[in-house]
């Protein structure tokens, strides 16, 4: 599959990143936007602390500065029609002799480049300022050693697929959350990302370069804990169907796709020097067969599940007493057919919109007062139905149709197209009896059904 764009990129962006010290009235060339360590990039001492440990390099440090440089480059300009964006970024890094060194930079601008869609350069001058970290006392060092790292958030596939993955004890569980969270017992992780961006204008919302941001956030916590294994937790639809199914005009999402860790992998091995490895366990199992695995480990209950969060949203339309999930979103829609296949039962109060079979989408979002929002609510379902159909449909397709899907997979993976092909027709019609069974248990009447047969539009 192609990883191109149609259109080629606009005239490109530059971002030129500078430290505290810097100074204030150096003339800069026009149309340079200028973020400033300690103003538009903050560095949060007490989140920093956590990553004071034993091990810790300046190389660390200019990662981070590098990921929020990416973050504020990718949510600063908005993107053309035609998708693709050139960005042109400078950073200040302490190890100049290591980010100019051309696998460096040519693996993470290919990194960057598979992710967004966007063309991306950077240059590399000498840091005036210390890393921050480093210098203080409050060092953090795990009690036992570890065995794997994980990206744990609050969603159903983190918890279920840590567990799945080992034992807890040995999992080293990193959560990248814009702010804090409580730790859990037994679990050692790095509780915030340690940055913020502001000042961007938040012109562009896509934020591909998440994935970059949690992907180099959880390999600097496995490199400082002597970790190569960095587990995925995602499963096979999360993880593949954004790429198999990209949206129409969209560039694909390859966040949790196999070709985007290997690009990962060689930039944090060329830059860290050290053998890191994203697996993902889960990629062959639907959510549902991931969860019911989970639920078959001993100790293991549904509760520990349904306190968990799958839903995006923050806005007001899931404030509705407490903050809730809203329901019909893409992200919603799949953890509702993931706990049906698991056979867990949510409480009616876990979503704004609850009743999935309901006659009339209206009836089902009587509860939402302002009409833009249940507009709104309309399209983010009716995408997120139509998506998780299609994705069904492609269980009937034939070997010829999807084995060029399968050859892409199978040579990130370093396997044979023939088990990558029989692993994915496999997942895909697991994936069907699951979601053809969840639109059963709605009901022939249900708006969903409706939906997926053109009464979305007809």
């Amino acid at each position: 599959m192609s990883n191109r764009t149609n259109a080629a990129p606009e005239r490109g962006h530059t971002l030129c990143i500078i430290e505290k010290r810097a100074a204030q009235k150096r003339k800069r060339s026009k149309g340079v936007v200028v973020a400033k360590v300690g103003e538009q990039i903050n560095f949060d001492p007490a989140i920093l602390d956590t990553f004071d440990v034993k091990g810790w390099q300046s190389l660390h440090y200019d990662l981070l500065l590098v990921s929020a440089a990416v973050e504020f480059a990718d949510r600063r300009w908005k993107r053309p029609r035609g998708w693709s964006r050139r960005m042109d970024v400078t950073v200040p890094v302490i190890e100049l002799h290591i980010w100019q060194r051309k696998d460096v930079q040519s693996s993470l601008e290919a990194v960057l480049r598979h992710l967004t869609g966007d063309t991306w350069r950077f240059s590399f001058v000498q840091s005036k300022d210390k890393s921050p970290i480093g210098s203080r006392q409050a060092a953090l060092p795990f009690k036992k050693t570890k065995t794997f790292a994980i990206a744990y958030s609050d969603g159903l596939d983190s918890r279920a697929t840590s567990a799945l993955s080992g034992d807890k004890e040995k999992a080293l569980c990193i959560r990248v959350a814009g702010k804090r969270n409580r730790r859990k017992k037994g679990e050692d992780y790095f509780t915030q990302i340690p940055f913020k961006v502001e000042g961007h204008g938040s012109r562009e919302s896509s934020f591909r370069t998440r994935g970059f941001q949690f992907s180099a956030l959880t390999a600097i916590a496995a490199h400082l804990s002597n970790v190569s294994r960095i587990v995925v937790p995602e499963s096979g639809q999360g993880a593949l169907g954004p790429v198999l199914l990209p949206l129409h005009t969209i560039y694909a999402d390859y966040r949790n796709y196999p070709t985007f860790f290997r690009r990962m992998e060689r930039f944090i091995n060329v830059l860290l020097g050290c053998k890191a490895r994203y697996e993902q366990p889960r990629l062959w199992h639907t959510k549902g067969q991931t969860l019911r695995a989970f639920l078959e480990l001993p100790g293991k209950s549904k509760e520990n599940l349904t306190s968990s969060r799958s839903c995006w949203q923050t806005r007001r339309v899931v404030n509705v007493g407490s903050r809730k999930q809203c329901g019909l979103c893409a992200a919603c829609l799949l953890r509702r057919l993931s706990m049906h296949a698991a056979g867990i039962d949510e409480a009616p109060d876990t979503y704004v919109v609850a009743n999935l079979g309901a006659a009339v989408v209206s009836e089902a979002l009587s509860v939402i007062p302002q009409e833009a929002d249940r507009k709104l609510m309309i399209e983010y379902g009716s995408v997120g139905a139509r998506h998780l159909q299609q994705l069904a449909d492609m269980a009937r397709l034939s070997d010829g149709d999807l084995r060029r899907y399968a050859a892409e997979i199978a040579e990130a993976m370093g396997v044979t197209e023939k088990d990558t092909l029989k692993h994915l027709r496999t997942l895909l019609v697991a994936h069907d009896s699951e979601w053809q069974k969840f639109l059963a248990a709605q009901g022939e009447k249900s708006f969903l059904k409706n939906w997926l047969e053109g009464g979305r539009h007809g």
